[in-house]
């Protein structure tokens, strides 16, 4: 397995007639005892990969309903290294690829080299850290070299296009675009330029374009897969499986099938 094994998996999705579908989940949400039970039901489920967000007191990016389910996780006493060490107690059932999506201070505290080999350890292919600019990761980036993991980078939707095509030379595993302006959550509507938006990603970058942020019914899985190789659904992800409404997942992700020869 080499830092192509995301890529790889949303290729081979796409090479199957759909787009790639990865939920968002916010491990211990619940409890650390249902992360194996949530991961294996949405790998089962028809995953292409799954977003394992880690609990953190100052979560910039996250909208109410992460933020929530991270205080539930933080109530549990769920930190980095518990999810690190559980997540590799089951790492041979998992045969998708794994993505944490973290901030800088618990990588940091975790320490990066110890970081990069127990992302190998226990399943994890990819690394998402959105309060680190493209700017300042080579000290992770540098880490991870040597290491099966992706570093992952986002792009916004006012990224100018010198900007884009640094991050596009720049991006492992496959290049996060941002819908929308602002934090995580649901949204009734996306802006107007961002059609273009991802014509623009996916033209400038070498690895796949997976739409994420606000991405809540399967007419915006369909609408927004249209227009990417994939996307990232989290708020709406979050809040069914603390509802343990599992059909609404299975939804979901199915409307992520069949887009490439229905399109």
């Amino acid at each position: 397995m080499t830092k192509k094994l995301v890529t790889q998996a949303i290729r081979q999705c796409n090479e199957q007639g759909n787009k790639a579908f990865v939920p968002y989940i916010m491990a211990g949400d619940g409890g650390l005892q249902t992360l194996k039970k949530t991961i294996l039901f949405l790998q089962e489920a028809g995953a292409t990969a799954i977003e394992v967000g880690i609990p953190f007191s100052d979560p910039v990016a996250d909208g109410d309903v992460i933020q929530q389910a991270g205080e539930r996780a933080l109530a549990e006493g769920i930190t980095l290294r518990k999810i690190m060490k559980e997540l590799a107690s089951f790492r041979e059932e998992v045969k998708i690829p794994l993505v944490i999506m973290t901030y800088l201070n618990p990588v940091l505290s975790y320490g990066l080299q110890s970081i990069a080999a127990d992302c190998e350890a226990s399943g994890v292919y990819g690394l998402i850290v959105p309060d680190l600019p493209l700017e300042e990761s080579g000290l992770l980036k540098e880490a991870l070299k040597n290491s099966d993991v992706a570093l992952i980078q986002l792009v916004s939707l006012t990224s100018p296009a010198e900007r884009i095509e640094a991050i596009a030379k720049a991006a492992e595993g496959f290049i996060y675009a941002v819908t929308v302006n602002g934090i995580t959550g649901v949204r009734s509507s996306f802006t107007e330029g961002l059609e273009g938006h991802l014509e623009r990603l996916k033209a400038a970058s070498s690895v796949p374009v997976l739409a994420g942020f606000g991405i809540s019914t399967p007419e915006h899985v369909r609408t927004l897969g249209g227009l990417a190789d994939g996307v990232i659904v989290g708020s709406a992800i979050v809040t069914a499986l603390h509802e343990g409404d599992y059909e609404k997942v299975r939804t979901l992700i199915n409307a992520s099938k069949n887009q490439l020869t229905n399109s």
